[in-house]
């Protein structure tokens, strides 16, 4: 082989593997979709009493508010949510009513009403997603907000 053509090789090699790692743009509607099934997948794990299912869809560096302090990264929010996964019935369950998406694809917020047990909404939950390089959807922040009233 000649060196301009190991060249040729190399640089192609190092194209595609800059590439592979890269997530492809897809339209925004599309990442819409994607968002709020994975929303959705993502509050099936609570109902489901499934706590390894909740985890996998954790980002490494998750960030989730609601007591003092938050809790931080992929382990700390597994171990601080497992006690929602121990009784037979979901204590609360939730489901997105609207998912934004930027325009890069790359990041995603969605939000909707979290119910009790009883099915009264007890609050509101704000989830920021990101798009990994693998075209997974990872949440890495969550926030809830109680709601006032009597939560019909």
């Amino acid at each position: 082989m000649k060196y301009g053509s190991i060249w040729m090789l190399l640089l192609a090699v190092l194209v595609t593997a800059g590439c592979a790692g890269t997530a492809q743009k897809i339209p925004r509607a599309q990442a819409q979709r994607e968002v709020e099934a994975t929303e959705r997948a993502f509050a099936k794990t609570m109902a489901d009493r499934d706590h390894a299912a909740f985890a996998g869809f954790l980002g490494e560096d998750a960030i989730f508010f609601g007591g003092k302090e938050p809790l931080r990264g992929k382990a700390q929010v597994a171990a601080g949510w497992k006690k929602y996964f121990e009784q037979s019935a979901a204590p609360f369950s939730w489901e997105p009513a609207q998912v934004e998406v930027l325009d890069s694809g790359l990041l995603a917020l969605s939000t909707g009403p979290v119910r009790g047990a009883d099915g009264k909404i007890i609050a509101t939950f704000n989830s920021i997603w990101q798009r990994q390089p693998s075209g997974v959807w990872r949440i890495v922040f969550d926030k809830g907000s109680e709601v006032c009233g009597d939560g019909k």
